[in-house]
C-alpha cells in the first residue's frame, strides 16, 4: 500500500511539475483588449505587473470591465509557481481507474478528500475539485507544448452541487491560443461557449500588442 501512494504521488507531482509558469523574473506586461460579449464588443488596455497586480482601463461598461479582470485573474493565478508541498502536501494519493484512452485515475485523500485528477502522458487531463462551495469539473482535450511546460488549449467546464450533484448552469467550451513575448508565454485570445438554456452565450477575449512591462 505505502508504494502505491508513493508511486500515484511521484506521478501527479510529475504532471503537476509540468504546468508552464512564469518564472520569478516575470516583469509584467501591457496589452490591448477586445472583449466581445455575444454582439457587444468593447476595447480598453490591460496591465499585468510583476506581482500580478491587474488593472483593466478604457472599458466604460463596468460589467464588461469586471468580465475582463476575472478572465485575467484567472490566467494569472495558474502562472504562479507553487511548490508542489506548499499545495498538496497534506494530501494523500492513490489510484484510481486506468481509462480507455490510457488515462490514469489519481485519487485525493487527507485535505482533499474527494477530489480526483485523470493524468495522461504527463499532464493533468481532467480535474475534478470542491472549491468554494461546489464541484469544478474540467476536461482538458488539447494543449500547448512550450517546451518548459504545457498550456491547455481546448477544454471544458461544469460545476455541480457537492451535496445534490446539480448542475449548477452551463457547460463552457474554452479555447486558448498564446503569444510568446520576450521568453513568457502570455494569453493572446480566449473564447468561452456557455449553453444557457436553448442559447449559447458567446465570449471573445483579443489581447493585441503585447509588451512586457521594462524593468
Amino acid at each position: 500500500m505505502v508504494g502505491t501512494q508513493i508511486a500515484a504521488r511521484d506521478l501527479f507531482r510529475a504532471a503537476y511539475e509540468n504546468r508552464y509558469t512564469w518564472d520569478a523574473a516575470f516583469p509584467g506586461y501591457t496589452a490591448d483588449v477586445t472583449f466581445t460579449h455575444n454582439d457587444q464588443v468593447h476595447s480598453g488596455q490591460v496591465k499585468v505587473s510583476a506581482d500580478l497586480k491587474l488593472e483593466v482601463s478604457g472599458i466604460a461598461d463596468e460589467a464588461a470591465q469586471k468580465m475582463v479582470h476575472g478572465q485575467l485573474f484567472e490566467v494569472s493565478i495558474h502562472r504562479v509557481r507553487r511548490e508542489f508541498e506548499d499545495t498538496h502536501g497534506n494530501n494523500t494519493f492513490s489510484y484510481g481507474e486506468t481509462l480507455a484512452d490510457g488515462s490514469v485515475e489519481i485519487l485525493m485523500g487527507g485535505k482533499s478528500e474527494g477530489d480526483r485528477y485523470q493524468l495522461k502522458d504527463n499532464e493533468v487531463s481532467m480535474v475534478h475539485r470542491h472549491i468554494h462551495g461546489v464541484v469544478v469539473t474540467i476536461h482538458t482535450y488539447s494543449s500547448h507544448n512550450t517546451g518548459s511546460g504545457y498550456l491547455s488549449h481546448r477544454y471544458d467546464s461544469v460545476y455541480h452541487d457537492p451535496k445534490t450533484g446539480e448542475q449548477k448552469g452551463g457547460l463552457s467550451d474554452f479555447e486558448d491560443e498564446y503569444t510568446e513575448v520576450g521568453g513568457y508565454y502570455i494569453l493572446s485570445r480566449r473564447s468561452i461557449e456557455t449553453g444557457v438554456d436553448d442559447d449559447t452565450d458567446k465570449q471573445e477575449f483579443v489581447f493585441s500588442n503585447i509588451a512586457l512591462i521594462a524593468a
